[in-house]
């Protein structure tokens, strides 16, 4: 296991034991979608919540449930480890947008932080990765909308010149590319984060010279630019 991968693994096991504070508690809701049996495996012990019931808890409505955050909450482990290992089988976009609407940066210290950890983490352990478990631009996608920021994931992209980060960017610009999608990519289930502006000026400034694709060169994707940009950065030649 590489080292990224082994910092990875130590994320998840620390958040497991930060969220183990989370206890059980009686879950209400919907019953007709669940039913008793269903709100009474929720209300019991984490690990004995079956798969099948975690994925739709994921992905479900808040409105589903009588404290929606409280349940996500408790979850969370389990999804986020599901997640990160390409086995929850949930739109990862849906997970961003749930995690986003049970408010996770206002939760206790620990909790957050464990999950910001996991973010950093997960991030890098995707760019030293050929493929990963999840693709490159789901894994961005998703902490890109649970933190709100893009800019800090590509920042870290930027500065790992790896073979791998490389292997990852072409993977990313072929999938964005397609039929120009980059012009008009959001991030999140409800397309709640407009990375258009942002990804293709790092693509056209920061790392065109990494990425062999002649079609970023497109005046179509270059009349795209912020204005005041230029498609590659000035080298200074004093």
């Amino acid at each position: 296991m590489s080292r990224h991968h082994q910092q990875l693994a130590t994320a998840l096991d620390a958040l497991d034991r930060a969220f183990a504070s989370e206890k059980p508690f009686p879950v209400t809701g919907c019953t007709y979608c669940y039913g008793d049996e269903g709100l009474a495996e929720l209300s019991g012990p984490l690990d004995l919540i079956s798969d099948d019931l975690l994925c739709a808890v994921a992905a479900e409505v808040p409105s589903h449930w009588d404290d929606f955050p409280r349940l996500y909450r408790r979850l969370t482990p389990r999804i986020i480890r599901s997640a990160v290992t390409g086995r929850l089988h949930v739109d990862e976009n849906l997970v961003a947008s749930r995690l986003v609407a049970a408010e996770w940066t206002t939760w206790d210290a620990p909790l957050a932080g464990a999950l910001h950890d996991i973010w950093a983490a997960w991030w890098r352990a995707t760019l030293h990765s050929r493929p990963g478990p999840v693709s490159v631009r789901q894994t961005l996608s998703l902490i890109t909308v649970a933190t709100g920021a893009l800019r800090p994931w590509l920042d870290i992209w930027t500065a790992t010149r790896t073979d791998a980060a490389d292997a990852q960017l072409a993977h990313f610009i072929d999938d964005v590319l397609v039929e120009y999608e980059i012009t008009e990519l959001h991030m999140g289930f409800y397309d709640e984060y407009d990375a258009s502006a942002e990804l293709l000026n790092w693509l056209l400034t920061e790392v065109r010279d990494r990425a062999d694709d002649a079609r970023l060169d497109e005046p179509y994707l270059l009349s795209h630019l912020r204005p005041g940009t230029d498609a590659m950065p000035e080298t200074d030649e004093g």
